[in-house]
């Protein structure tokens, strides 16, 4: 495949943008699978994401990480939630845009923290990405992410103040002429 025509899409953006939620959606809408790449990541370990950073810290998560891109992409699903991390890594950013559409899901730091701090499932699996906490933690991420982001998508969908459903509904209008599926 080429560019012109990407076998998938990939959902990039950081923690709490809604990637999951809107892939698993997107995937069904599409007729296909979606692949988690953290959740594929903690499956093979058998530890959570937070279990994999306090015992081989960021480096050896992220290892992980290009792993299950690498892996993902191998045989691509109709749709990838990737890591918020990965774009960190100019290997999975390439690996990604040979085969697929990236989308980046964005929302202001604000409303990013609102998400994870009332989402019960982000403070046991997931580890803090900075020496910061809370919203000082996600305005340092994004400042840093967001160019990698902005480079690496190939649009972006704000994602405050709509439903899940409705930001994948206008996914498939945006890339659906463009994909095989």
């Amino acid at each position: 495949m080429t560019k012109d025509q990407p076998e998938c899409i990939a959902l990039i953006g950081a923690r709490g943008c809604g990637k999951t939620t809107v892939g698993r959606i997107l995937a069904r809408l599409l007729g296909g699978e979606c692949v988690d790449t953290d959740e594929l990541v903690a499956q093979r370990a058998g530890r959570s994401i937070a279990e994999l950073f306090e015992a081989e810290g960021e480096a050896g998560f992220r290892k992980r990480e290009s792993q299950a891109v690498r892996e993902t992409l191998s045989k691509p699903p109709a749709v990838i939630s990737v890591g918020g991390g990965a774009v960190l890594h100019q290997q999975n950013v390439d690996a990604l845009r040979a085969v697929a559409m990236l989308v980046w899901l964005t929302a202001p730091a604000e409303v990013l923290h609102q998400r994870i701090s009332t989402d019960p499932a982000t403070h046991h699996s997931r580890p803090p990405l900075t020496q910061q906490s809370g919203i000082e933690e996600v305005r340092k991420l994004l400042a840093e992410r967001s160019p990698l982001y902005q480079r690496a998508s190939d649009f972006q969908i704000d994602t405050v103040d709509r439903e899940p459903r409705e930001i994948a509904e206008e996914i498939v209008r945006s890339v659906r002429p463009q994909l095989p599926c």
